[in-house]
């Protein structure tokens, strides 16, 4: 009976299978949805098309697994998910029922955080542009606020003076020296002057006598474990200077831009990337529309550019990726990072964004028309847009999986791409060739997978005045999968 069962799920859903494969990493969860066209046909039905599915249980698994990496090196620490990565309210919500914190970048991220459970111990606020609103709401609930500059100080204090209250912040620093080389940063106060501001301007009696410095923090733009550590051990001897001089510093927030793994095999990356130079350089590229190169580029004969996508396959990644950090060894005290922290009491603290949103979410969307182009490739219309599954990558790089309603026969295998509602010649969905079973029927419904993070909301609009897509929140069940397990993340109430 289960050998049928699996049968029957074969035959009603699959994944793409482009000539270069990019299989995804999925969940138990995701599969069961796919094996289920009356819920999904039901959820469509209601919520219109596309959804955003959020299934809460994986998340909290993401939130246990980061614990258990801090506390096996005995270190206290803090975890804040990074709302700016999906603006599901259950989310949040689930994020401190796990027993972590949010990280603000807003005044309404921080004004909802608020009233769905958030407090002085589970916030922080560290937007990129911080207005007086904001600043009042942080001081007034005790929400620490990460400055970046000397304007934010000055803004603070005059908002601390009106409300006739402390402010606790940190201090964003930036411009580490990693093998003779500075890091380039547009934020943050620099690493060699910032000792000398906070000393001469913060604290009793100084121009800034309402800040109360209880941090630092800094956020890399790159995934360099090595740069990360480095950092680290900078702003751990930072932290150190400034408790001499009285300052109550207590943390060091190294950001997100923690790694995740996308793919199943390191292989089809590596053969995808080499195929794909290959195909730009030779300009032979049946690998993409319209020959886009992904960030590559022929000039000249040779090959430019780099692939303008985020790395989807990572062998580091997450709890390994975090283990790497901590593990280094610094030359000068002969001690590891972790030991430094534990040495000098600091408790350290993350943003993931991404990473904590890792097989949490899935983005399905419905079949409107098939039609041929003049070069004589199916175009398979999808009643979404472009900015529904879309980040600052050149693409979204996984294979996506196919959900029929009629069994499908093994001569029927098409090559297509997935357009999208916008009148914009770029409105394609994936830039790569996809190749399906059989054409897709109107009606039917692709799902993308792995979504959650940056994908579904970062860059989504309402041009042409669409609707913004339906937000689902999925708890998972040990029951029959049904309709009535998923909640209108609009529906969540404030309080």
């Amino acid at each position: 009976m289960e050998e049928q069962k699996i049968m029957i799920e074969q035959k009603m859903y699959y994944k793409g299978k482009p000539k270069n494969e990019l299989t995804p990493i999925t969940s138990n969860w995701m599969h069961e949805l796919f094996s289920d066209q009356a819920v999904v046909r039901g959820l469509v039905e209601r919520y219109g098309s596309p959804i955003n599915i959020h299934h809460l249980p994986s998340f909290n698994q993401n939130c246990e697994s980061y614990k258990q990496v801090f506390e096996s090196y005995g270190l206290k620490y803090r975890i804040f998910y990074a709302r700016k990565a999906n603006k599901s309210k259950g989310l949040v919500k689930q994020a401190f029922a796990s027993g972590i914190g949010v990280d603000t970048a807003s005044f309404k991220e921080l004004e909802q955080s608020l009233s769905l459970g958030g407090n002085a111990e589970n916030l922080v606020l560290t937007a990129a542009i911080k207005t007086e609103p904001q600043i009042e709401l942080a001081i007034n609930n005790g929400v620490p606020i990460i400055l970046d500059n000397e304007d934010e100080c000055r803004l603070t204090q005059a908002v601390a003076t009106k409300l006739n209250k402390k402010a606790n912040v940190g201090f964003r620093i930036s411009g580490f020296e990693v093998d003779g080389k500075k890091l380039y940063s547009r934020f943050g106060f620099d690493v060699d002057e910032v000792v000398d501001f906070i000393g001469s301007y913060v604290g009793e009696g100084k121009t800034f006598d309402l800040l109360e410095v209880i941090g630092l923090h800094f956020h890399l733009d790159s995934y360099s474990t090595y740069q990360r550590s480095i950092s680290l051990i900078a702003s751990i001897n930072i932290v150190s200077t400034l408790k001499e001089k009285g300052y109550p510093v207590s943390f060091i927030d190294i950001g997100g831009g923690i790694l995740m793994n996308y793919l199943e095999d390191e292989k089809e990356w590596t053969s995808f990337y080499k195929n794909l130079k290959e195909a730009v350089l030779t300009q032979n590229n049946d690998i993409t529309f319209n020959d886009n190169g992904l960030g590559f580029r022929l000039e000249d004969g040779k090959l430019r550019g780099k692939l303008n996508t985020y790395p989807y396959y990572n062998k580091i990644n997450k709890g390994s990726f975090i283990r790497e950090v901590l593990d280094f060894m610094d030359d000068a005290s002969g001690l590891s990072v972790a030991s430094l922290l534990l040495q000098n009491e600091i408790e350290i603290r993350i943003e993931p964004g991404r990473s904590l949103l890792d097989q949490v979410g899935m983005t399905v969307a419905k079949v409107i028309h098939r039609k041929k182009d003049a070069k004589g490739q199916w175009l398979v219309g999808l009643e979404m847009n472009m900015s529904q599954m879309m980040s600052s990558s050149a693409d979204f790089l996984l294979d996506p999986y196919m959900l029929y309603t009629k069994e499908v026969k093994e001569d029927e295998s098409v090559d297509v791409f997935f357009t999208g509602a916008y009148c914009l010649e770029r409105d394609v969905l994936l830039k790569r060739k996809i190749t399906l079973p059989r054409l897709p029927e109107i009606g039917e419904y692709v799902a993308f997978v792995n979504t959650a993070g940056y994908m579904m909301h970062f860059f989504e609009t309402e041009a042409h005045l669409f609707e913004l897509s339906t937000n689902l929140i999925f708890t998972g069940s040990n029951e029959k999968l049904s309709f009535f397990q998923f909640i209108d993340d609009n529906k969540i109430v404030l309080e």
